[in-house]
């Protein structure tokens, strides 16, 4: 039952290297460069940044808060990284590396489970098909701890492929990536993976002593990773460990706690479609084509299980955001693997020609921005794209230019030297994300950064507070702001619209709201300031001081 249930392929139709060359390629633009964004890289960062300046590395915590919504392993992980890289790297900039690190482990793992289920030269094959997934192009570079799960689930695909063969060594990489996946997003993991165990007793191949073992080893390789800091967060605070396991794991899937995006009726189908392209359609195709016995053998079996047990319990879960469909594409990835061996001539010929004339097309459309942020060619679209982002300093850059006609000249390269084969148009597709992806973080992220970062603001927030004050409080101010408010400034804000977090003696209120309505805190309060990120028209930001009482 260990044999493919798909014909070995021959010698692989791209080299190794080039596999590497277009990963990179895809994983290291966008990395560096820019601020933390709002929402999730900004708050994501604030817990990051509180671990290297001596918070607590049990209870995460933001701008001096608990804040338990995950446990801490994307946190440790991108806070050993920075304290390592920077200088020279900006601190954000270093943490915002892990990222590209647990992406280039997901890429590693899920072309081994390729390699175990449809033969060794497909593991390259199914890398470039997770690369060519629309919705995981941008999520992929930000700082959040969806990717280190992300690397959990693949790492726990990759365990039960293995595991047919290798029981032990499957079994220690399956309780490893179940042990991932818990440390980065609480139960979900475990959950899924569990549910997946027992259901793939339904086929043959995996009602066996082997498969025993398998997930005994996997129980003990996952075992500390389950206990050993939810233990220690239990005997540091019996509260905050109830707060994470009740309110942050059972109330967000159950609805109770009102936390996060409710769900809106087939979220995940309706977004697959475009975010899980092309390997949504190849996996159709793929399981159109493989005949119905096929079905309960382990090429199909465990990737059309695992993507129904991740697809149903998202989707019966409260709370829903296109964020948390990174998962799903894993499976996909795998099902879409030997869509290649049975893709007809035409479909493939469309699927590779609709890649070079849309990157042909989109090359053309990313320099000629580019010239108009930077050269004023045309004038009419220089203004309106610095009406868009009014804080960004135009201007020629050698770096980004060079690097973005390596880029240009990269891609053409590689269709020029790729062979007509079966492969060919998901290499294409590929390789064509990559230098999509590469043109707009290379051209264009200072000028996105200029909108999305709270750097200037807070510079502008701070010539109005004077040199020596008491304390800020602050209203309606969310954790990104927090976060970026200690980062840039050290400035801790005490919140009066949570209990516990109030201070009497502030003599400072920083209130958030909306452009068209100001939200006044009431006592006498004068505003001394108001702002916002450059270009945003919806957010707005005012800074009260405490009115002296009038001297006898």
């Amino acid at each position: 039952m260990m044999t493919p249930s798909v014909a070995q392929p021959g010698a692989p139709a791209i080299p190794l290297a080039w596999v590497f060359a277009i990963a990179a390629a895809w994983i290291l633009p966008g990395l560096i460069g820019h601020d933390p964004w709002k929402p999730d890289e900004a708050y994501t960062f604030g817990l990051i940044y509180s671990m290297l300046h001596g918070g607590d590395w049990v209870v995460p915590m933001l701008a001096h808060e608990p804040f338990m919504e995950k446990p801490p392993l994307f946190y440790w992980s991108a806070a050993a990284v920075a304290s390592l890289l920077s200088p020279p790297f900006a601190v954000h900039d270093a943490a915002r590396l892990t990222t590209g690190l647990f992406m280039a482990a997901t890429f590693g793992l899920i072309a081994g489970a390729a390699r175990e289920l449809y033969g060794v030269s497909r593991g390259r094959i199914a890398a470039l098909m997770l690369m060519g997934c629309l919705g995981i192009l941008v999520r992929s570079h930000q700082l959040i701890t969806d990717i280190s799960l992300m690397t959990g689930f693949a790492a726990g695909l990759y365990g039960f492929a293995l595991g047919l063969r290798r029981p032990v060594a499957g079994g220690f990489v399956l309780g490893t990536g179940v042990g991932i996946g818990f440390m980065s997003k609480g139960l979900l993991a475990p959950g899924v993976f569990g549910i997946i165990a027992v259901l793939l007793l339904m086929f043959a191949a995996w009602r066996t002593r082997r498969y025993a073992i398998c997930l005994g080893v996997a129980a003990l390789a996952c075992a500390p990773w389950l206990c050993l800091w939810p233990l220690a967060l239990y005997r540091q605070s019996p509260e905050l460990f109830t707060e994470w396991l009740i309110v942050n794991n059972f109330g967000r899937f159950f609805g109770t706690n009102e936390i996060g995006p409710p769900a809106d009726t087939a979220h995940y189908l309706r977004i697959l479609p475009w975010y899980a392209l092309p390997a949504l359609p190849l996996a159709a195709w793929a399981l159109w084509r493989t005949r119905l016995q096929q079905f309960t053998l382990p090429p199909t079996a465990l990737p059309l299980t695992a993507f129904s047990v991740i697809f149903t319990v998202l989707s019966v879960s409260a709370d829903a955001r296109e964020l948390y469909a990174l998962p799903l594409v894993l499976p996909l990835a795998l099902l879409a693997t030997p869509a290649t061996d049975t893709l007809r001539r035409g479909a493939a010929n469309l699927m590779y020609w609709f890649s070079v004339m849309g990157g042909c097309f989109l090359i053309v459309v990313a320099w000629f921005y580019w010239s108009a942020l930077e050269l004023s060619l045309p004038p009419k679209l220089h203004d309106h794209l610095l009406d868009l982002q009014p804080g960004y300093d135009t201007g020629f850059r050698w770096l980004p230019f060079v690097f973005g006609v390596l880029y240009t000249a990269g891609w053409f390269g590689l269709l020029f030297k790729l062979r007509k084969n079966r492969e060919r148009p998901v290499i294409a597709w590929a390789a064509t994300m990559a230098m999509i992806w590469g043109l707009l973080a290379i051209l264009f992220v200072n000028w996105i950064d200029a909108g999305k970062s709270y750097r200037a603001m807070i510079a502008d927030m701070q010539k109005a507070l004077p040199a020596q004050y008491a304390c800020i409080s602050s209203l309606n101010v969310g954790e990104p702001q927090r976060a970026m408010l200690q980062y840039f400034a050290n400035i801790i804000t005490w919140r009066v619209d949570v209990r516990g977090r109030q201070r009497g003696d502030c003599d400072f209120m920083l209130v958030q709201g909306v452009a068209s309505e100001e939200n006044v805190p009431l006592g006498p309060w004068r505003k001394i300031w108001e702002g916002a990120r450059p270009g945003d028209k919806l957010e707005r930001y005012r800074l009260y001081a405490l009115a002296k009482k009038p001297s006898r």
